[in-house]
């Protein structure tokens, strides 16, 4: 007999993923390795290739939720999760990314957290792997600008405030902390907390950078929280996007007019104005690094792409 107890949660699983089997196989050894561990797991699968689905035929030692295997009807990451929350049958749904591991406890510190208050809608766990740093004040003024009010973080740049999410063990800081934006990479949400769908998956054609979108509509009625002790290392594998500057400075700013017109409903001219500047001032910035002028011109063609789509494009999100 294991000596080692498991313990189940009432919690699905949902992990998108795409022709990444080998990855995806230390995630879920990951899981497996967990004293708290998800009731269900739903893997949604676009991969061109049988390699994940004879995956799950062998087995992953030590597993023990139910693990249900989907081949994805439409592939995107925010398409694939809402296949997955749509097929879930627990209470709490639990967004992973297909990259990454999980440190000792992770989940355990996860779930005490949204257990803690009624009030808490959703908490991720830290990425103990990328640099947290104060935002600079021209960053946060620009936020503060688009999104009509203060806070005290900037989404393009931490989770919440940064002084009290560094990778340090610092026993004077709390173990968990509320923030205002949280991403989808290891992240708990109570279903009832989730808008239906909980993606968009589409806007202009461009799949949404989902994570503020999702948040803003979250935070409206629920509290985030960061529980700052569960600690994950994310592989951070690149989306094909990625490697166009200007598909990336297109899709970004389609995003945004989004997050603006569709979540915050804020379609004055004014509102226009102040995402006009946000844009402005972004490509500015590149002059800061040693590399970044090298981008200017294809950042700023990709900006003018993406007005012309936000212009002359309907969407049926409206």
């Amino acid at each position: 007999m294991d000596p080692y107890i498991r313990q189940q949660i009432p919690v699905t699983a949902v992990i998108p993923t795409a022709n990444r089997s080998l990855v995806l196989k230390k995630t879920m050894e990951s899981l497996a390795g967990q004293d708290y561990q998800p009731a269900e797991i739903i893997i949604i699968d676009a991969s061109d290739n049988d390699e994940t689905e004879q995956l799950f035929k062998t087995g992953i030692n030590n597993l023990k939720a139910i693990v249900h295997y989907k081949k994805a009807l439409k592939k995107g990451a925010a398409a694939q999760r809402n296949e997955g929350v749509n097929s879930a049958v627990y209470p709490f749904i639990f967004f992973l990314d297909d990259d990454i591991e999980l440190g000792d406890a992770c989940i355990k510190r996860l779930w005490n957290c949204i257990q803690s208050d009624k009030n808490i809608g959703a908490v991720n766990a830290m990425i103990t792997n990328q640099r947290y740093h104060t935002p600079g004040k021209f960053s946060s003024i620009m936020y503060r600008i688009m999104n009509g009010k203060k806070l005290p973080s900037y989404a393009g740049k931490c989770i919440g405030p940064a002084w009290n999410l560094l990778p340090e063990d610092r026993t004077d800081l709390p173990e968990y902390n509320q923030v205002e934006w949280l991403n989808t990479t290891c992240t708990i949400y109570k279903r009832e907390a989730l808008p239906d769908p909980a993606f968009p998956d589409q806007f202009h054609g461009y799949s949404l950078l989902e994570d503020v979108a999702l948040s803003l509509k979250v935070g409206r009625k629920w509290k985030l929280y960061n529980a700052r002790t569960a600690r994950i290392f994310h592989d951070s594998q690149p989306g094909t996007h990625k490697n166009s500057i200007l598909k990336l400075s297109k899709m970004e700013l389609v995003n945004r007019h989004y997050v603006m017109a569709k979540v915050l409903r804020r379609t004055k001219f004014s509102d226009y104005c102040k995402l006009f500047l946000f844009e402005f001032f972004g490509i500015v910035t590149m002059l800061t690094s040693a590399s970044g002028w090298k981008n200017i011109i294809p950042a700023t063609f990709g900006k003018f792409m993406a007005a012309g789509a936000i212009l002359f494009t309907k969407t049926n999100h409206e």
